[in-house]
């Protein structure tokens, strides 16, 4: 097992390399400048569809789902573990001025969201059970061609994978070791429950994860940043001081490892990137599976809502960590990841378990939602290889895989969920690259119309 947990490691190690992560800025800033940054100039419209997205009267053309519910479906695997770990463990390595480059990453993340979301209501498609079903996969598939339909599937085989790693077991096995240190509560029973409520919601299909995930998604995400502003609102004096350690960082270093301030602002770009991206899963093809199901009858509409889900998990979300980490002083404490987090919140609310308990129900609420929307994900890719035949036992198995996650080690599950997010991600690059025409052409279409 040790063997094969190391070959994943060197795996990941080449795969992970600054390569891909400039593929995937690059690929976000192709997008924005081939979208005359129209992702930035249009935050607001994108806020006006959210908002009429909110309301079943006002929905256009075809799908399950609201647009609203397909932005929250998306947001509930985003807004997970990440926000709160993630960032710690960038800031931890890359120093405060990682956040900075977290921000450079969203900016443009917005554009490749909103490509996303765009190819997948163009080119998506109608189940046998009548259900609409989109993807990387299927804009692969339906957009390059037939002779392109392998590397749909290799896409779908990736994520697949990926989802019983970042999006189960993963996330039981957080929220498992939290619960135990936080209120003692075993990790048998965690996984128990947790399975049990993840089953009763994916049961029902892609209908009741909207339902849960619109109502529990801005719920959880209001709480957690009222909790941040309420720490900054006491620690106010320590705010203007934390965003110029975070700008300057970004730029000078060194970062909190030490060494020469030039390998100090390489740590921050590097960790600040790839945090940034892993945080709002920009370019890696997981958020249009949601997207397909909106109701809509134009896809530069929903591309428009589906680009502000990058915008509300990194830069509101994971800046409210952030601030809340550099502005109370323990970023260079030594911890890392969620204990960096508590941390931070215990200091700042000067009680070392509110902290604990803040971290502990955040991390419950978001791993619970994150499982909601990955199973989706990959019931629709497990759909795409073989049909709809099997999705029920797909979904037990999914329940099972959760149990386990909460009481077994994860040393393996964590390796080979590296190796299979970078893998996805290549296919879905690709089809971003082959299709901005595509994009670029419709989205100055639906502008020159609506104006």
């Amino acid at each position: 097992m040790e063997g094969i947990v190391e070959f994943l490691h060197q795996v990941s190690s080449v795969l992970w390399t600054p390569v891909l992560l400039l593929l995937l800025l690059g690929t976000g800033l192709f997008l924005t400048i081939g979208l005359r940054f129209m992702p930035l100039r249009r935050i607001g419209y994108g806020v006006r569809m959210v908002i009429a997205g909110t309301r079943h009267d006002q929905q256009r053309g075809s799908g399950d789902i609201t647009p609203f519910a397909a932005l929250m479906t998306a947001q509930s695997a985003t807004i997970g573990t990440g926000n709160i770990a993630g960032v710690a463990t960038a800031i931890h390595l890359g120093g405060p001025g990682a956040v900075f480059w977290m921000w450079m990453t969203a900016l443009v993340g917005m554009a490749t969201k909103y490509a996303e979301a765009v190819l997948a209501v163009k080119y998506r498609e109608v189940d046998e059970r009548g259900r609409y079903v989109g993807g990387p996969m299927y804009y692969i598939r339906n957009g390059l061609g037939q002779r392109w339909a392998w590397l749909g599937g290799a896409f779908a085989v990736f994520a697949t994978i990926a989802a019983f790693g970042i999006g189960n077991t993963v996330q039981s096995n957080s929220v498992a070791d939290s619960l135990e240190t936080a209120l003692a509560i075993p990790t048998w029973v965690t996984g128990l429950v947790m399975a049990g409520l993840v089953l009763l919601v994916i049961l029902g299909g892609i209908q009741r994860i909207a339902r849960v995930a619109e109502k529990l998604v801005p719920v959880m995400g209001l709480l957690y940043i009222g909790a941040a502003l309420v720490i900054l609102a006491l620690n106010l004096e320590g705010v203007p001081a934390g965003l110029a350690q975070i700008i300057t960082g970004a730029f000078t270093g060194p970062a909190a490892t030490g060494g020469a301030a030039g390998a100090g602002i390489m740590l921050a770009v590097q960790f600040g990137v790839a945090r940034g991206l892993f945080s709002n899963e920009a370019g890696l093809g997981s958020a249009p599976i949601a997207h397909a199901a909106a109701q809509t009858d134009d896809p530069v509409r929903q591309g428009v809502v589906g680009m502000l889900g990058t915008f509300i998990d990194t830069l509101i979300v994971c800046t409210m960590t952030a601030l809340v980490i550099v502005t109370t002083g323990v970023w260079d404490s030594g911890e890392t990841g969620a204990e960096l987090t508590t941390l931070a919140f215990g200091a700042g609310l000067g009680m070392e378990g509110a902290g604990q308990l803040i971290v502990a129900f955040g991390m419950a609420i978001f791993a619970f939602s994150t499982s909601l929307a990955w199973a989706y994900y990959a019931e629709r890719c497990v759909e795409y290889l073989g049909g709809v035949r099997g999705l029920t036992v797909f979904r037990l198995i999914w329940g099972v895989a959760l149990f386990i996650g909460a009481v077994a080690g994860l040393e393996l599950i964590w390796a080979l969920a590296d190796v299979t997010l970078a893998l996805m991600a290549m296919p879905n690059l690709i089809a971003l690259l082959l299709l901005a025409p595509v994009v670029f052409r419709i989205t100055r279409q639906y502008f020159e119309r609506v104006g």
